[in-house]
């Protein structure tokens, strides 16, 4: 049920999508689409940053298997202890044990929220850059390709876009 009432408002917009481009070619006004997805994936500072967001995780993976480490003696000086000192190593080892789980949480919100922030920052990047060229070269619509279901190779600006992005953070990343 829940798919089939996603088809008939995914096919509602489309069709309501269709209706504005159609209305929009008939005023003689320009149309274009893109691919976010390709444009946000292959963007060099995507990539960047994707790069330092594996560097953060390796490094919290590194932090983390010290941790484990620590707990595994633990428990094997556990096992060897006398039954006077069991209690109280039992303690430290279940304190251990909060310690990672806290640690894993923290690491895992951490990494979450620094990926958002990044897509946020990229996301806003492409919207500036596909509203600059919108208003300089007085397009009416420039569309996500998710909601093109034909669309002539000439009005793909796809490549174009990401260039620009390229283009621009390669000169922001050489001063």
């Amino acid at each position: 049920m829940k798919l089939m009432s996603k088809l008939v408002i995914l096919a509602f917009l489309v069709s309501l999508s269709l209706a504005a481009v159609n209305m929009a070619r008939a005023a003689g006004e320009k149309i274009a689409y893109m691919d976010l997805g390709k444009v946000f994936d292959e963007y060099n500072k995507t990539k960047d940053l994707d790069k330092q967001l594996e560097s953060k995780s390796s490094a919290k993976q590194g932090e983390r298997d010290k941790l484990v480490a620590e707990i595994k003696k633990m428990k094997d000086d556990l096992d060897l202890a006398k039954e006077a000192d069991k209690a109280k190593k039992t303690a430290a080892v279940q304190e251990k044990l909060n310690k990672l789980q806290d640690f894993d949480k923290d690491a895992r919100d951490g990494l979450r929220k620094d990926r958002d922030d990044m897509a946020r920052v990229i996301l806003k990047e492409i919207k500036d850059t596909i509203d600059n060229i919108g208003k300089k070269e007085g397009y009416a619509y420039i569309l996500d390709s998710r909601a093109v279901l034909f669309g002539n190779d000439a009005d793909n600006m796809t490549n174009r876009i990401l260039k620009i992005l390229n283009d621009q953070y390669a000169v922001k990343g050489k001063r």
